[in-house]
């Protein structure tokens, strides 16, 4: 069976590598390296164009990062104040945010801006929450789905790779959590027509909670022939924070209509990919999908998807401490951050902080030099990939948000008794 399966990956390498995919799942690619240094923000294209801004730059960081707050104590805040300049570094003033600082991470992926514009919203920074969520509301195709990325400029996407489902579930997910971090918990007017078609879209998707969605590329940036936990669980979690914003505003049609909708998909989730939760179903192998199955993204109701979310990083785990995208990725040791950081963030979500810190503690050790979190970590430790990324970025920064308000929570509780 293994040696099928590997025969099966290696095909889709090759059909990935010819549509243009990353990254391509070849046992024998050679390690990546460290693609730039702390010079990257004069230095890649979102460095600022004149003199006087990058003079200027400097500064204006300093004071918007006081102006919100860095959710961490002792030893991480380090990591986290480093976190929270490299994506306000990362985010160009329309709102689009870089996945990273060169390359072909120079883009906007609907997903990590997603995860950013909560990250910025749950640390004070609701207008640069709204820009990123603009930006995408910009570039929203008519369906109410997303490109798999798009150019900074809003101008489209650079390539013709296949769009990714998961975005719409994803900027659902995100508008939820930014409406609730709000002093009024009301989401902006200039903001629904975004959260409306996201709407529609994954409704079209799942034909209202009826069928998984569509075959559709994930976070593994790869072509696929069948349906992946990655794409639908986004969306469900997406369809219930579709529910609440509604229901919130009055509107009981379809506050009930994304209620039945986001149910019906969680069933079919359960019976088409339980009670092993791989990738693919009954096989793929578990991946970083499972985490979608648990809070802050679903509610803990399902023991099945807790024990397969507590195998993953014990099968994905790599020689310097990190995690595989998922158990079946290719074995050459490496570790990805923004899966080792999903981790983190849904154990910290789900009560399960000591494995938060766990992982939390790996991420601030393999920082760069200059305290940028990386994509990757080589078998011995050291950094690889552009630095940063904003994917893990936005997931450290929420992870020790969700930290910080649990010992707040606790030391409240021993004070008041």
């Amino acid at each position: 069976m293994r040696v099928r399966r590997a025969v099966v990956g290696a095909l889709a390498a090759v059909v990935a590598a010819g549509c243009g995919l990353v990254p391509q799942l070849v046992d024998d690619d050679p390690l990546p390296v460290l693609r730039n240094d702390a010079g990257w923000r004069v230095r890649s294209v979102l460095a600022p164009a004149t003199l006087g801004d990058r003079l200027i730059d400097p500064v204006a960081e300093g004071v918007w990062l006081v102006d919100g707050r860095v959710p961490s104590a002792g030893a991480r805040t380090r990591v986290a104040a480093q976190a929270l300049r490299d994506l306000h570094a990362l985010t160009r003033p329309n709102g689009a945010v870089a996945a990273g600082p060169d390359g072909p991470w120079a883009y906007a992926w609907p997903r990590d801006s997603a995860f950013v514009a909560v990250a910025f919203a749950e640390t004070g920074h609701a207008a640069d929450a709204r820009r990123v969520l603009g930006f995408l509301a910009r570039v929203q195709l008519p369906d109410g789905g997303f490109e798999a990325r798009y150019r900074l400029d809003g101008s489209g996407p650079p390539d013709g790779r296949p769009r990714q489902s998961d975005g719409a579930g994803w900027v659902l997910w995100a508008l939820e959590r930014v409406r609730s971090a709000s002093a009024d918990r009301v989401l902006p007017s200039g903001l629904r027509g975004l959260r409306d078609r996201a709407f529609a879209f994954a409704l079209a998707q799942t034909d209202a909670g009826k069928r998984l969605p569509e075959v559709s590329p994930d976070y593994w940036e790869v072509s696929e022939r069948r349906v992946t936990l990655g794409t639908a669980a986004p969306l469900a979690a997406g369809l219930e924070g579709a529910s609440r914003m509604y229901a919130d505003e009055g509107d009981a049609t379809r506050a009930q209509q994304a209620a039945r909708a986001a149910s019906g998909l969680r069933r079919l989730i359960r019976s088409e990919f339980g009670p092993d939760y791989e990738r693919h179903g009954h096989s793929g192998g578990l991946d970083a999908g499972v985490a979608m199955l648990m809070p802050p993204f679903a509610a803990l109701d399902d023991d099945a998807a807790e024990r397969a979310w507590a195998r993953y990083p014990v099968l994905a785990l790599r020689s310097a401490g990190g995690l595989a995208p998922g158990v079946e990725w290719k074995s050459d040791g490496v570790s990805w951050t923004p899966e080792t950081a999903m981790v983190a963030y849904t154990a910290a979500a789900s009560g399960h902080p000591l494995e938060a810190e766990h992982w939390m503690t790996w991420l601030d050790r393999h920082c760069t030099t200059w305290g940028s979190l990386p994509e990757k970590v080589l078998p011995d430790g050291r950094p690889a990939g552009p630095a940063p990324l904003a994917w893990t970025a936005a997931l450290v920064v929420l992870t020790e948000s969700e930290l910080a308000a649990q010992r707040s929570g606790v030391d409240a509780s021993v004070s008041g008794g």
